[in-house]
């Protein structure tokens, strides 16, 4: 017998206990048939205003990262989704690796992780090197973002961190200011733009900024979904999230291999 809900995938997805706006996101990029089931990583929401209480929130993450693996496991999920970013980019690009091959080790499954979506995402759209990112970090955190896309052949033209001030403060960001961050970023020297940080909510402006700037605007929320749905073999359009979920069914080949 196959779950009554999720009889095409069930993905089990960890997220920070701080984190209001993955969860809502993924469930609208939700096709019939996929449920998502969260296991909370608890973390306090410590003020952030300096690398040093960075530091500290990213030792807070990954001090129950797997406990949280191992709840979520107990619903026999199907594949696992990492709802959260900063830890897969820190380290650069072998650091991410290894932390793929951990959490597989650990829950015996395939993950999705936001680098590995975010260069996945990338190749779709041909020989793309310049790109800017907008994260909502502190210098810390942008450094391991830009050693990673370094590490993996792209260069990060430039990089807007918005040092938000506690893990729950980054959901507060509102629309403008992420719109703003874009066109700061944008310019004829950048050929995408990226968001990460899974706790921002930008996956429905990406679309739209898209279409507005003629270029591709990956959302962190939008391409792990996108990634899981794929890797999975689930090749459903989602409209109103932008062109990776309506226009790009499959992985890359190298991405799925």
């Amino acid at each position: 017998m196959t779950d009554a809900l999720g009889w095409r995938k069930k993905f089990g997805v960890i997220a920070p206990s701080t984190n209001t706006i993955v969860q809502p996101e993924y469930d609208e990029m939700r096709p019939r048939g996929v449920t998502n089931h969260f296991s909370r990583i608890w973390i306090p929401d410590d003020p952030v205003e300096s690398d040093d209480d960075f530091n500290r929130l990213m030792e807070n993450i990954r001090r129950e990262t797997d406990s949280a693996i191992e709840r979520v496991m107990t619903c026999e999920p199907d594949y696992m989704v990492m709802g959260m970013s900063s830890e897969t980019f820190w380290g650069g690009l072998a650091a991410s690796i290894a932390l793929r091959e951990r959490v597989e080790a650990l829950s015996g499954l395939r993950v999705a992780m936001g680098s590995d979506a975010c260069q996945a995402a990338l190749k779709c759209y041909g020989d793309i090197r310049r790109i800017g990112v907008v994260t909502p970090y502190w210098p810390v955190g942008d450094e391991n973002v830009r050693r990673f896309f370094t590490d993996c052949g792209f260069e990060v033209v430039r990089l807007t961190g918005l040092k938000c001030r506690s893990p729950v403060q980054i959901a507060h960001v509102q629309e403008e200011t992420l719109r703003d961050a874009l066109l700061a970023l944008d310019g004829e020297d950048v050929e995408a733009l990226v968001q990460v940080g899974t706790n921002l909510a930008m996956a429905r402006l990406a679309g739209a900024a898209e279409t507005m700037l003629k270029k591709p605007v990956l959302a962190i929320n939008t391409a792990t979904y996108w990634y899981a749905l794929r890797a999975n073999g689930i090749d459903d359009v989602v409209e109103g999230f932008g062109s990776l979920l309506s226009d790009y069914r499959s992985l890359p080949v190298a991405a799925a291999e």
